[in-house]
Parts: C-alpha cells; sequence; structure tokens
C-alpha cells in the first residue's frame, strides 16, 4: 500500500528527533567525567524532546487514520486491529441508525449472516491503495492472488479504480470480480477459513 502524507512526515520527524537524541547523549557521554554548565539542560532537552515526540507520535497516528478507525478501532467479529488492517476494511451503516466495522469482507458476511433482519443503507468497502472507503457494490474486486487474504486463504480486494486493479493483477495475480461474487466467495470459503483460523489460534495458544 502506499504511505499517507501523514506517517511519512511522521517517519521523518522521528527520525530526525532520534538522530538529534543521540547526538545529545553522546555529548553527555563525552563530557560524563567533568562538571559542564551545558550537561543538565541537555539532560532537560532530551527530556523535553522525547515527551514531544512521543506526543506527536500519537498525533499523527491519529491524523493518518479514517474517521470510521477512529470510531471503530476493532473488528465487531475477530478483535483485529482496523487501522493495521485498513486496507481490507468495512462498514456497514444500517436503515435503524445503528454502524458495524469489521476488518475484512469475510466478517461483515458473519455480521450480514447474524443480523438478517437489519436493513443496510450502505456498505463501504476501503480502497486498497488509499484506505478511503468506497460503496462496496460500486468497487471492482479482486479474488486471489499472492497476496495473503484477511482472515481468509483466497484474498479479496477492493479498488476504487479499475486500472489499479488491472495493475494489481498484472503484479499479483488474482481475477476480477463484482460485490456480489466477493460476498458469495466469502461465504463459500467460511467454513474452510474458520478452520484455518481455529488452528491458528489454538497453536498460538500453546506457546
Amino acid at each position: 500500500m502506499i504511505a499517507s502524507k501523514a506517517q511519512v512526515l511522521l517517519s521523518r520527524y522521528l527520525l530526525h528527533g532520534i538522530n538529534f537524541m543521540q547526538q545529545c547523549a553522546n555529548e553527555i557521554i563525552i563530557h560524563s567525567n567533568s562538571r559542564h554548565p551545558e550537561r543538565e539542560n541537555m539532560k532537560k532537552i532530551i527530556l523535553v524532546l522525547f515527551v514531544l515526540i512521543i506526543s506527536l507520535t500519537s498525533f499523527f497516528a491519529q491524523a493518518s487514520q479514517h474517521p470510521d478507525q477512529l470510531s471503530y478501532s476493532t473488528c465487531q467479529y475477530c478483535g483485529m486491529d482496523r487501522t493495521k488492517f485498513g486496507h481490507s476494511r468495512m462498514l456497514v451503516e444500517y436503515e435503524d441508525g445503528g454502524e458495524v466495522g469489521t476488518c475484512s469482507i469475510h466478517c461483515m458476511a458473519l455480521e450480514f449472516a447474524n443480523a438478517i433482519d437489519r436493513m443496510p443503507k450502505r456498505l463501504l468497502v476501503a480502497d486498497y491503495l488509499t484506505g478511503k472507503l468506497v460503496i462496496a457494490e460500486k468497487a471492482i474486486w479482486i479474488l486471489g492472488g499472492d497476496k495473503n487474504g484477511v482472515m481468509t486463504s483466497r484474498a479479496k480486494w477492493a479498488f476504487a479504480q479499475q486500472s489499479d486493479a488491472d495493475n494489481f493483477i498484472a503484479a499479483h495475480g488474482g481475477t476480477i470480480a463484482n460485490f456480489d461474487q466477493a460476498m458469495k466467495a466469502s461465504y463459500e470459503d467460511m467454513y474452510q477459513d474458520t478452520q484455518r483460523i481455529r488452528k491458528m489460534r489454538k497453536m498460538k495458544k500453546r506457546k
């Protein structure tokens, strides 16, 4: 995925800040055996800079998130981070005013099955490249390819632009599909994917 401008700015800021702190630390080590009037001031500068970096890290982390990721930080079903998996996340808005955020179409398929009496007003999915939410029914979907799927062995990605989907297939494989085909594939894969996930989580608990 393409990094956001906020993430790039954050990375540059942190790199400069870390380099400056390292220089200050080296100066303190050099003058550790002598009484330098600037030594205490340098310690204070490092402390202030450290606090500033932590604060700005938090600020830019939130700035790089989309509004739905702040409202629904984790998946309703699997608990996975919707920022980490922002490229596959989905959001459904119901006619009753409620909303549910998931990490992927796999978990959205679970939501649709469980909330069969609730009428969806709008269904959104993240564009794979930008992370921006688009109408799921209007997105260009790709099934399969060599990229690992989210909660599924057969990946299912959505793109806002046809050209981006074509470029992805050229680089990673997969086949073009519409939303109905992608959702149908999610239900077809559900049992196998659920069994695989259970085995993986069972192995993690043993460690």
